[in-house]
């Protein structure tokens, strides 16, 4: 999200000794009092002269402006640039959203409330599901989160999890999974039908998956269900559900994802959001929070926590989850983008993203360049001779290139992940193709 400069307001000594005198104290040393004298700073900061706000705005513009902006970026790889409509920035950035926090008495945060309700409703519907909460902190924990969900449910503790999944969603899974004594197993998905066992908690799988590729979720719940274990479904290119199959119609018990594409910018890696949505069955097993609607005593609509499975609400023994918070802020700028979309709109800007990597994709087959022969959506993989060379080819043009696959997969070495966007136009992928020629 782009806020711009954040006004600076100063207060006088005068303010400053009212402030202390209204809070008891007599100097701002008195605050520190708590910390022990030999590790406070005993000399003042080297900061220099101080600015005034305007010479204050003036160095910082000539700073800014020595950051280089305009390239053409095809990275995506669980960050993805999407245009976000102006009504979004609109909405999140009134003080009644942007400054709220956890409501700790939801009665008086009904507009908070009924946004978090009518997120959840829109995740439901966007990826079949029953039930969804009221966010979480990111798609890694999300999906950390769902291995909590299915040894609870299944009162086994093997996890499986499928290496095309985000290699760095595979490290947060393994971390989750080593503090809570699971048995995580890494698989390839050829292997699905050996390794689901009767041990079996769950099946994570990202679709599209790390590599941007398609699954076959039909033939993978088959396999998953035999043996009564939960199938988990990550998506982490949340516009994808814009044309594909949703995964609660596919099967799938849990979903996750991340919700960035939606309103949320890349913002040099976070803040995020969180997705993860459940069956009916399962809802008393989801993690933080559930907004509901109800009638007051009057018969008027309003919203309320309905169901508060977390250790500040209940026991700590008996919580699903130590999640504390939500990505509120983040929810709401998904729920206004999604309401600016609209049933249609997500289904149209899905096909954008589809049908511009595949034209980016068929120009580099026809130049000779090796693409991966696997279905897609907005992601797929060239292989290159040198792809250091290529990366510092395309950055001397201002282009920012495919991730270089070999730092996660050994094997892939000189292989790039390249994304497009609907932000993407025809002559900047042009640009890349003749820029790859060269």
């Amino acid at each position: 999200m782009f806020w711009g400069f954040m006004d600076f307001i100063p207060n006088t000594k005068q303010q400053q000794d009212e402030m202390l005198k209204f809070i008891g104290v007599s100097s701002v040393n008195d605050l520190f009092k708590d910390i022990p004298n030999e590790i406070l700073l005993k000399n003042n900061l080297n900061l220099g002269k101080g600015l005034s706000e305007l010479e204050l705005k003036k160095k910082l513009s000539n700073l800014a402006s020595k950051n280089k902006t305009n390239f053409i970026s095809f990275l995506g790889a669980g960050s993805y640039n999407h245009f976000i409509p102006s009504i979004v920035n609109h909405i999140i950035s009134r003080s009644e959203f942007y400054t709220a926090y956890t409501p700790y008495q939801p009665e008086i945060s009904q507009g908070m409330l009924q946004a978090i309700y009518e997120y959840q409703t829109m995740i439901a519907d966007l990826t079949g599901m029953d039930v969804a909460n009221a966010s979480m902190y990111d798609g890694a924990s999300a999906l950390a989160e769902a291995c909590i969900m299915a040894a609870s449910i299944t009162k086994r503790n093997e996890i499986l999890i499928l290496n095309s999944v985000h290699p760095e969603y595979r490290q947060v899974v393994k971390t989750y999974c080593k503090a809570h004594s699971f048995n995580l197993i890494e698989i390839e998905e050829k292997d699905i039908g050996n390794r689901v066992t009767e041990n079996t908690a769950a099946l994570l799988i990202q679709n599209p998956d790390f590599f941007g590729c398609l699954h076959n979720l039909d033939e993978i719940e088959n396999l998953v269900h035999e043996n009564n274990a939960l199938l988990v479904v990550s998506t982490i290119e949340i516009t994808s559900l814009g044309l594909l199959k949703s995964p609660g119609s596919l099967g799938a018990d849990i979903f996750v994802g991340e919700g960035q594409s939606l309103g949320n910018a890349m913002n040099f890696g976070g803040p995020y959001l969180g997705i993860i949505a459940t069956k009916e069955k399962h809802k008393r097993n989801i993690p933080g929070r559930i907004v509901g609607r109800t009638v007051d005593v009057e018969g008027k609509p309003g919203f309320i926590l309905t169901l508060q499975a977390r250790e500040q609400h209940i026991r700590r023994e008996k919580a699903c989850s130590n999640i504390c918070s939500n990505e509120a802020l983040c929810a709401l700028a998904a729920t206004v983008h999604l309401s600016a979309l609209g049933k249609q709109g997500i289904k149209d800007l899905a096909e954008l993203n589809f049908h511009k990597a595949h034209y980016l994709a068929e120009k580099l087959k026809e130049n000779d360049f090796e693409v991966w022969d696997k279905l897609f959506y907005n992601e797929f993989v060239v292989k290159v001779e040198d792809a250091q060379k290529v990366s510092d080819k395309l950055l001397k043009n201002n282009i920012l290139g495919g991730l270089d696959l070999g730092q996660f997969y050994p094997k892939l070495k000189n292989c790039l992940l390249f994304c497009v966007t609907e932000v993407i136009t025809k002559k900047e992928m042009d640009k890349l193709v003749e820029v790859l020629k060269s």
